[in-house]
């Protein structure tokens, strides 16, 4: 692809909106890098004579690519092996998003909670809810991407935000105090104390792992401080091979990214409510762990 062509200078300026809608429809960042080639290419093939609206045109694609490749996601993840989890995804915005209403709501909608409460809607109660919260495209626009009436969209919309509403749980948004109890966990679990990782942990705490068969990692979700403390502290007494561990925004939101040798082994993130953590995600599935480093 030629660095001036004006096809790619017009895809480039949206290729950041196409990859947003794909991730949150997709929760895999590598499916979502290749839903975005595929609409690249749809593009430079296509006959734009009658597209006076690129952005729409792109965003209809990708948001329909986006669905197809959901509806075969789903059928797999049936044979899925343990929890499934999104893809986590480095998110540190930079000076790209400087404004701070902007920024939270941009991390708000790719949050890893979030993400495991859409798993749960119909692809195309999906698609509505991010294309229409995430994006804020007019009902009128989603319409037209999904080939529905605007009547549809409209109710597709409200049963997608009354489901989020009602399964999605209440946490701590304030990013300050979540940095703050992600150190205090590293510290906890490198420290070996079971009595400081239980001063962290809500009762009903509940950790989810995701490794696909691929990695050491529960087959359940596991359930209860006393459970999960004594999981984590088994786990931290056995050092990787040149370990690393570091606090990045991952998913919005801080993370323990675990490294062995450089390489990516595993990230961890923690939900708080009133000041405990309520719910712990570990993802050390290799295929899902390309995203994390910024």
């Amino acid at each position: 692809m030629n660095a001036t062509d004006p096809l790619l200078d017009v895809f480039e300026e949206h290729r950041a909106t196409l990859g947003g809608v794909a991730y949150r429809m997709l929760g895999r960042f590598a499916d979502a890098e290749d839903v975005v080639q595929e609409a690249w290419l749809r593009w430079s093939a296509a006959d734009r004579e009658d597209v006076h609206d690129p952005r729409g045109y792109l965003v209809r694609v990708t948001t329909r690519l986006a669905l197809d490749r959901l509806r075969l996601a789903h059928t797999r993840r049936e044979t899925y092996v343990g929890p499934w989890l999104p893809e986590p995804v480095a998110t540190d915005f930079g000076t790209t998003v400087p404004d701070t209403a902007e920024r939270a709501v941009l991390a708000d909608t790719v949050s890893l909670a979030l993400l495991v409460v859409l798993e749960s809607l119909s692809p195309l109660e999906r698609a509505v809810f991010v294309l229409r919260e995430a994006f804020g495209f007019p009902y009128a626009d989603i319409a037209e991407v999904l080939d529905r009436s605007e009547a549809a969209v409209r109710q597709l919309a409200g049963r997608a935000r009354r489901h989020v509403a009602e399964r999605r749980p209440r946490f701590d948004v304030d990013a300050a105090r979540r940095r703050e109890l992600t150190e205090r966990f590293l510290a906890a679990a490198t420290g070996g104390s079971v009595e400081d990782m239980l001063a962290l942990l809500a009762p009903g705490v509940r950790l989810v792992g995701d490794s696909g068969g691929k990695a050491k990692a529960p087959l359940r979700v596991l359930e209860s401080a006393d459970k999960v403390a004594r999981f984590l502290l088994g786990v931290a007494a056995k050092p990787l091979p040149d370990p690393e561990l570091r606090v990045v925004e991952v998913n919005g939101g801080p993370a323990l990214l675990v490294l062995s040798r450089g390489l990516p082994d595993s990230v961890v993130s923690v939900e708080t409510t009133d000041g405990l953590i309520t719910e712990i995600h570990v993802m050390r599935n290799p295929d899902k762990l390309t995203g994390v480093l910024p």
